[in-house]
């Protein structure tokens, strides 16, 4: 017999061709138990490992490598890559929850439409161990075949042997859990997922029993489905008998010598990588609009780790053997072995050595690539050439299985076993590890708004909630930091629109003047939104009697104020005091206003407060004094309340930091002025004792304004240190990163940062400080490039995001639709229509949104 086995696996006919498929007979939270075996199934999260520093990644790596060779030595392991897409209906339901103002069901459904355009899929890394032997092959053959004719057949398992998995899965599980796959018991639900998709049967999920396991009729639905094996492929019938995909098993059968990770060594992480061009994107007639999709084949690799003495046995074996022949090679005539023999020999020894002092070992794995299709079989062999093609390029070896279809398509289930064994490797611990399997590009927020996607080596939703940090204790300011005209700003109107609908307060301070889109925006979804613009037409809006609402508070900013639009020649004659009085009987008069004590200076008795009325006076009728010391024209004004309120004061012009005071100029003296009573009121509304509870948001554009002064550096860094504990998000964006990194207040407080294009050293440096990425000529090509399509045309809205792990990944705003799109532009008009609308596509199109000039 043993004779007869062996001749067949030297012909590639091992008897575990001809096993019968494993029977499920449980499934419970991490456990998949069979006729034969059990097997404790893990959920492992995966890496943000695209930008990564080196020494980062080669720790982690060798983590991995240590895992594997202690925790896993011994054990037959399934590691499973698969892809689902992205349920947007979960996101509606979550939604649900998230947003409460304005009509935040139209908002939801617009982000789900998006969604549903694009098609993202969600990856799931699976590892299954097998714990525990339940009967030979022969004994449960027979048993199965005497107890199914007697019309006695059973599944069941007791829940005594269930407790005993369970708590053998949950040791093992406590091991795995502090590694950076952070693994976790797979949930029943995901393993009756893992079960059922491979028969393409739209079954719902069975529910559990009493003891959380489900067995018997139940079970069985989850295979109940017809597979017919082609020579190179399978076809999956549903319960209506149609076909409902098309499947193909390749195999990986050679691997070069060396492989470099980062690189091609990432031979499994490299799967979410693989595009083709679907059938008939050939026909189109712009080259720059074929549709490029991604494939995402599915992984599946049974291993076995080898225990170090086994190991170094086989090594020891196969250097004798090369020993062997090189002596033997000797004697004879030819008098040398060759260089392979030799070659052989010495790296044996060098491997050996190398398992001895470090945590190195061997292991024996069988990877498989699966490839489906939903369209055609024509379409899942385009899909087969590209996974080869992409393969063949670096140097792997991967064959469609001809005539082995259902050996591997059993072999990849869960629960069954190596079926074609001749078609494995045996490598290094740190040459699978290599393999970055789980490994690619993970930022953002875990829940909260979905705001992008990532655009790294994995494919995945990016969420941002920038009102979500005084909830879970955590710094609360967010930066957009990058070039003009790369999509920061509006990127940052997005999150608003967001914090918005989420119930907050939201005051805009527009320097620029380009916001008036996110108020548009917020209207035409039902928001409390409202457009304050300074001029003589909003006179009084910005007057801190009025927005403080505190007169005590009043009492004191009123005063400095003045005094900073006042003419220094007045201010060093002291009419500030004269100015204090003015304010005191103002308030004592009751119903304050700015305009008010101006008017009390002007008929006052004392010639140096006439003085000083009359030039505040005149000051106050101008475009830049008006909204603060002007009579109110009846304009609505600020309050505090759920809503967006976008402040514009383009015609500010601000001193430097280093100026001194006596050299301002009228415009800088009334600018400075107006700052400040935003500045005022913004701290003011923040430290508030009735509003503590409700979410508030300070978004400040064109940051770099304000830093160049003390008072605004001063204001950013206050707002950035006390938002935590007042509910404040504070949100920036700014084209100069060297000075907001000079606020260190602020950059201590930060929580996320957006990085877009930079072109000059010094800032691109200056950015990948505020990123956390390490400072280098890499660094700087890589700032230099994002937010680039490849023929060099700007993408807006591709950044670097840095969330509050710390974790790096490129990602893109995503805008749900064109319409929103024109709203949020911020580029100048001409003859009242935004530029950027003739430019919004009709209909974004997911497969060619890189080929797009504009957020998609």
């Amino acid at each position: 017999m043993k004779f007869t086995k062996g001749i067949g696996r030297f012909f590639g006919l091992g008897p575990e061709r001809a096993l019968p498929p494993a029977r499920y007979e449980a499934v419970a939270d991490g456990l998949v138990v069979t006729d034969l075996a059990a097997e404790a199934w893990f959920l492992l999260s995966g890496s943000n490992t695209d930008l990564m520093a080196e020494s980062a990644r080669d720790a982690e790596q060798d983590t991995i490598s240590s895992v594997l060779a202690r925790t896993l030595a011994g054990y037959e392991c399934h590691l499973k890559v698969l892809w689902s897409p992205l349920n947007s209906a979960d996101y509606l339901t979550e939604a649900g929850e998230l947003f409460v103002a304005g009509r935040h069901q139209d908002w939801a459904a617009l982000r789900v439409d998006r969604l549903d355009a694009l098609q993202l899929p969600t990856r799931h890394l699976l590892l299954g161990v097998r714990i525990a032997e339940r009967n030979n092959q022969t004994k449960a053959k027979s048993r199965a075949g005497f107890q199914e004719a007697l019309g006695l057949g059973t599944r069941a398992v007791s829940y005594k042997e269930l407790a005993r998995l369970d708590a053998l899965t949950r040791r093992l599980g406590r091991q795995l859990e502090s590694t950076p796959w952070r693994a976790q018991p797979a949930s029943v639900e995901m393993l009756a997922w893992m079960i059922s998709r491979e028969q393409h049967r739209s079954v719902p999920l069975p529910s559990s029993n009493a003891d959380g396991a489900v067995t018997g009729a139940k079970l069985a639905q989850l295979t109940q489905g017809r597979i017919i094996p082609y020579p190179d492929h399978l076809r999956v019938v549903d319960a209506s008998g149609e076909t409902a995909s098309w499947v193909s098993i390749l195999s990986m059968t050679g691997f070069p010598e060396e492989m470099e990770a980062p690189g091609s060594g990432e031979w499994l992480r490299a799967v979410s990588e693989i595009t083709y061009i679907p059938e008939g994107g050939d026909d189109f007639e712009d080259f720059g609009s074929i549709p490029v999709v991604p494939v995402n084949p599915e992984v599946s690799v049974r291993f076995e780790v080898m225990h170090k003495r086994d190991a170094l046995k086989a090594i020891d074996e196969v250097r004798r053997l090369a020993k062997e022949q090189r002596q033997s090679a000797a004697k004879h005539s030819a008098g040398e072995a060759g260089r392979e023999i030799e070659e052989t020999e010495q790296v044996m020894a060098d491997l050996s050595r190398d398992m001895k002092r470090d945590d190195v070992t061997l292991l024996e794995d069988h990877p498989r690539l699966v490839v489906s299709s939903d369209v055609s079989v024509e379409d899942l062999r385009a899909k087969v050439d590209a996974v080869i093609s992409y393969y063949g390029g670096i140097g792997i070896e991967v064959v469609v299985g001809v005539e082995e279809q259902r050996e591997l398509w059993l072999e990849a289930q869960p629960g069954d076993q190596t079926r074609v064994t001749d078609l494995g490797h045996t490598r290094t611990v740190d040459a699978f590890a290599g393999s970055w399997f789980w490994g690619g590009a993970q930022v953002g927020d875990d829940s909260g708004p979905i705001v992008g996607y990532l655009t790294g080596s994995t494919p995945g939703v990016v969420r941002n909630d920038v009102t979500a940090g005084s909830e879970r204790g955590d710094a609360t300011t967010s930066a957009f930091i990058g070039r003009s005209g790369r999509g920061k700003t509006t990127g940052m109107m997005l999150s608003l629109l967001d914090a918005g609908f989420r119930g907050a307060f939201v005051l805009a301070l527009d320097f620029k003047g380009d916001l008036g889109g996110l108020v548009n925006a917020a209207q035409a979804y039902g928001l409390n939104a409202h457009l304050v613009q300074t001029g003589t037409h909003y006179a009084g809006v910005a007057d801190l009697f009025r927005m403080l609402e505190e007169d005590e508070r009043a009492q004191i900013e009123v005063p400095a104020q003045l005094g900073i639009a006042l003419p220094s020649h007045l201010r060093v004659r002291g009419a500030e005091t004269p100015i204090q009085k003015a304010v005191n009987q103002t308030i004592a008069e009751g119903d304050p206003a700015t305009w008010k004590v101006i008017e009390r200076l002007r008929r006052a008795d004392d010639p140096l407060a006439r003085e000083a009325g009359e030039a505040l006076y005149e000051l106050s009728q101008t475009g830049v004094g008006a909204p603060f010391m002007g009579r109110p024209t009846g304009e609505g004004m600020l309050v505090p309340r759920p809503g967006l309120w976008v402040v514009q004061m383009p015609g500010l012009s601000l001193p430097d930091a280093d100026s001194d005071r006596e050299d301002w100029n009228v415009t800088q003296r009334l600018s400075v002025a107006l700052m400040h009573s935003m500045i005022a009121y913004a701290v003011t509304t923040a430290g508030r004792k009735d509003l503590r509870g409700m979410r508030k948001v300070v978004a400040v554009p064109e940051v770099h304004v304000l830093t160049a002064t003390r008072e605004g550096s001063a204001f950013l860094q206050y707002i950035a240190r006390v938002g935590r504990a007042l509910s404040t998000a504070l949100v920036v964006d700014t084209q100069d990163p060297e000075s907001l990194a000079g606020l260190t207040g602020l950059v201590e407080q930060l929580t996320t940062v957006f990085g877009f294009q930079l072109t000059t050293p010094q800032q691109q440096d200056a950015l990948a400080a505020l990123l956390g990425l390490p400072e280098g000529n890499h660094t700087r090509r890589l700032i230099q490039a994002i937010g680039l399509l490849p023929d060099g045309e700007i993408r807006h809205g591709h950044c670097i995001t840095r969330d509050r792990r710390f974790a790096c990944a490129t990602t893109q705003f995503d805008i749900p639709s064109a319409e929103l799109l024109t709203l949020l532009s911020t580029t100048p008009t001409v003859s009242g229509y935004p530029a950027a609308q003739s430019q919004a596509p009709a209909a974004a199109d997911p497969r060619t949104v890189l080929t797009k000039e504009t957020f998609v």
